[in-house]
């Protein structure tokens, strides 16, 4: 069993995967720890395979033969290798040097054994605050975070809500949900949850996760003193305003399919864990 298994899905990302690799390998060389690091392609034929097996040799590559979503990618790396920890990671994540990341998300685990799945603090990579733990949402949350209704008003408190804005993003403390892009979850917290649900093809399974491990009782926590740096594309926003988006932006379709499945799974449930 290795300590540490870092899961990482990619879609014609092979570039992102190499400056990501630059600086990941860095951070854990010299940590002590047995680390794995799993690529699953989901279809990219854009090369990587060989790409990873020529630069990055002890990179364990499972390529796909469609594209089933982030779940059921990263669901495919998890099940693929036995670990401790799992860190499910987008690859356009850079690892600042000398952090040594990795090491200090193992031991803040081991310390708080009863801790399903903790968030690093992450910054945009102009070194401002990226938003990327929040309060579960309610239904009318995407209208107003993709229209002028999320500027003021009652929009904007649902808006700042949801985004945590009152939260002081400079202490670590327990959380609703953390971003997908990085987290770091216990083995033992999803043999009892499950792992991602695949009825989510992209959009709303972290948080789903996250929500299942408090129900289970294991806490999702926020790591302030944790810091990497993330692209954040955010892809189905590309086209403003919610409406417009719909018709022009496949990837804001699929967002709202994914949001209605998700309010669908969950209603009812209006509770908030994190303090």
């Amino acid at each position: 069993m290795f300590d540490v298994s870092i899961i990482m899905v990619s879609y014609k990302m092979k570039d992102d995967i190499d400056k990501c690799f630059n600086t990941l390998f860095k951070d854990f060389e010299n940590s002590g720890l047995s680390v794995n690091v799993v690529v699953v392609d989901n279809d990219s034929r854009d090369g990587v395979k060989d790409f990873l097996k020529a630069k990055y040799p002890s990179v364990v590559c499972e390529a796909l033969n469609n594209n089933g979503g982030f779940g059921r990618g990263q669901n495919i790396g998890i099940k693929s290798v036995d670990a401790k920890y799992y860190f499910i990671l987008n690859p356009d994540v850079i690892f600042l040097q000398d952090k040594n990341i990795i090491k200090r998300m193992y031991d803040f685990m081991e310390s708080h054994p009863k801790v399903g799945l903790l968030g690093p603090k992450i910054l945009n990579t102009d070194g401002t605050l990226q938003y990327s733990c929040f309060r579960f949402p309610i239904f009318w949350q995407p209208l107003f975070s993709r229209t002028r209704f999320g500027k003021k008003g009652i929009g904007k408190k649902v808006c700042d809500k949801f985004l945590m804005k009152d939260f002081d993003h400079n202490g670590t403390a327990p959380v609703d949900w953390v971003m997908g892009s990085a987290m770091f979850a216990r083995k033992a917290a999803l043999d009892k949850v499950g792992l991602f649900d695949e009825r989510f093809w992209m959009y709303a399974e972290d948080s789903d996760l996250c929500r299942r491990m408090w129900e289970a009782g294991w806490p999702i926590y926020y790591a302030h003193d944790i810091v990497i740096q993330h692209g954040h594309r955010r892809d189905s926003a590309k086209v403003p305003g919610i409406f417009n988006a719909l018709i022009k932006n496949k990837l804001a379709r699929v967002h709202l399919i994914s949001w209605l499945k998700y309010m669908w799974k969950w209603r009812g449930n209006l509770k908030y864990y994190g303090h």
